[in-house]
């Protein structure tokens, strides 16, 4: 017999038994009846009483002779002395009894409901604030479940990341139509791996799956598997896949999977006994079930590199997609499907929206358009304008105005020349970003002043040129105050934060010294989320080979200052008159002054554009 019969079995078994109970009581309350306290006096003088039972408050017995009364009675005792009198009055008279049976089923029944309520309502939540979640629901999933319309997300409300669509939506047609694929014995890939930077779209992705799949959707973040007690991990992905394969055709995902699937042995005492039992449940339940059965797991991470090899071979995550950041066409797409929640201005123009933010993810511009949209809010306009996205792409970039704080006249003209150093540098350069505009207003995010640049396309790839030129611009701010105040200052020590940066990869990593040769003497840096701050970096070089690197970076460095210096000394008209300006009007754009433009650039662009340079 199986467990569920058995536990409706007995459910009946124990129902029945409680009707024959109530049916014993009906009977034998049908077949006793209450007399008064006197009629029993009368009946006991003339010897109609065949037995009784005394209790302290009550009689009970039957008659000898049914046809005086009835069979079997019940009667309340009254004193004697107040019996004696009532009788010889000839009242009728009777006791009555006060009922406590409520008060009695309520003395063993309160404490009782006290301990099971304790028990199911407040023993749980004490023990989830103190982490004991884990010993109260042991081996219980908590991954929650969508129907195709609970997420609200389709495929259409996702954009600039046409391959990795495309690569879901193949998933969900095998989920819906497996028999077109299983015709040239294709099979449902097991596992999809989505991997990229922060951001990017990945758990919008699950939720259009979960939207447009019509199949259950299982959803659970990879932290929630790893509890303090071993064991428990593993046992909540067996029922998570127990789980799945009654619903199955469906879908996992598993958010955040480098929280559950950590390489193997990392630490100093050789790793975490439960996370590591987790991940052997999680490996050992994809090879378990059949692809026929119509199970995916779906996972995502911005972490791929410290995931354990065993959980990214074929056989368990058969395919990985990589979303990553959107070039200038995604971006416009992107765009396209946060503007309808927007009330915008006639005739803005989405791709100089998209040419203005160059690295940003799709977050990054739903971000930058409800900022815009704040700032016309802000100022009582009735829609969003080029000016309000411009405003949002300042705001977050560099940080809000602070107009609050003064700087002397000193540190003014520093900050001016300085930045007119870099806007300088960069309108002069050939194949340079193009300036838009030049500021002393500080910012909040401790910038006395910024240049704002914006790419004329999407590189993908950097020649050395490219980078010298990058280097010239970073050394210019400094060469500026050289030139024109006749010191240097701590303004330019973001500048030589990203110069020297960009010197040690021509150096290490690129092989552009002809002195060192193209071997590689640094590793890459791993990973969508980049170097851990603090992080050991192994070093496979010599001493040697290690001064060497220091020196052709200072080279490097030098010659760029140097090449700076000259560009601006054969300008030194143009570096003063924009600091004069700059210094009058505090933010300038080169239709204010003209040295600003570029060969080939119109004098009526003034478009504003993320900083290349902020101080």
């Amino acid at each position: 017999m199986k467990k569920e019969h058995q536990f409706h079995f007995w459910y009946f078994a124990l129902a029945l038994f409680g009707l024959l109970l109530f049916q014993a009581w009906l009977q034998d309350m049908a077949t006793t009846q209450a007399i008064p306290y006197s009629q029993f006096l009368d009946l006991l003088k003339r010897g109609g009483i065949a037995e009784v039972q005394v209790d302290p408050e009550q009689i009970s017995g039957s008659l000898k002779n049914p046809g005086e009364g009835p069979a079997h009675f019940v009667t309340n005792i009254v004193p004697k002395d107040l019996a004696d009198a009532l009788q010889a009055s000839g009242v009728k008279f009777n006791g009555t009894v006060r009922n406590t049976w409520v008060a009695a089923v309520l003395g063993w029944l309160a404490p009782l409901i006290l301990i099971v309520g304790f028990w199911m309502f407040l023993l749980p939540r004490i023990a989830e604030r103190q982490g004991l979640g884990g010993m109260m629901a042991a081996g219980k999933s908590r991954a929650k479940v969508y129907a195709e319309t609970d997420t609200g997300v389709t495929f259409d409300d996702v954009a600039g990341v046409d391959e990795a669509k495309a690569e879901l939506k193949e998933i969900v047609d095998f989920l819906r139509e497996p028999k077109r694929f299983n015709r040239l014995g294709a099979h449902l890939p097991k596992g999809i791996l989505l991997t990229g930077p922060p951001g990017t779209g990945k758990t919008l992705f699950a939720r259009a799956i979960a939207g447009e799949a019509k199949v259950p959707f299982f959803s659970i973040s990879g932290s929630e598997f790893v509890e303090m007690f071993v064991g428990v991990g593993a046992a909540r992905v067996r029922d998570l896949f127990d789980q799945a394969r009654k619903a199955a055709p469906c879908i996992i995902f598993i958010d955040e999977l480098d929280s559950l699937g950590t390489r193997r042995g990392i630490g100093a005492l050789g790793g975490n006994d439960e996370k590591e039992q987790t991940l052997n449940q999680l490996l050992a339940e994809l090879d378990g079930f059949d692809p026929r059965e119509g199970i995916v797991l779906v996972a995502a991470t911005n972490r791929p590199e410290i995931l354990d090899p065993a959980l990214l071979r074929a056989g368990r995550f058969d395919r990985q997609v990589v979303v990553d950041r959107p070039d200038k066409v995604g971006r416009v797409a992107i765009l396209k499907v946060h503007l309808k929640k927007i009330t915008v201005a006639d005739g803005l123009d989405i791709g100089q929206i998209a040419a203005l933010t160059p690295g940003f993810t799709g977050a990054d511009l739903a971000n930058l358009l409800n900022e815009a949209a704040i700032q016309a809010t802000r100022r009582g306009a009735e829609s969003v304008t080029m000016a309000d996205v411009t405003a949002a792409i300042e705001r977050i970039v560099a940080g809000m105005e602070r107009k609050g704080r003064l700087l002397n006249p000193a540190e003014r003209r520093a900050v001016a020349c300085h930045e007119m150093g870099h806007a300088l540098a960069a309108a002069a350069l050939p194949g340079t970003d193009r300036v838009h505009k030049v500021s002393i207003i500080p910012r909040t995010v401790g910038a006395l002043g910024y240049t704002m640049t914006r790419p004329t396309e999407d590189r993908f790839l950097i020649n050395r040129r490219d980078l010298d030129q990058r280097l010239i611009v970073l050394m210019a701010g400094r060469a500026a105050e050289e030139l024109v105040v006749g010191d240097i200052s701590t303004g330019a020590a973001d500048d030589l934060v990203h110069a020297t940066d960009i010197a040690r990869q021509i150096v290490t990593r690129f092989g552009m010294c002809a002195d060192l040769g193209q071997a590689v003497l640094e590793p890459a840096r791993g990973g969508f989320l980049g170097e851990a701050p603090g992080g050991f970096s192994p070093r496979d070089h010599s001493e040697a080979t290690a001064r060497e690197i220091d020196l052709a970076i200072r080279a490097i460095i030098g010659a760029s200052y140097d090449r700076a210096k000259a560009l601006l000394a054969s300008r030194r008209a143009d570096l003063d008159a924009g600091t004069a300006l700059l210094l009058e009007r505090e933010t300038i754009t080169p239709a204010d002054f003209p040295p600003l433009l570029q060969e080939g650039q119109a004098p009526g662009d003034e478009d504003q554009a993320r900083s290349a340079s902020a101080r």
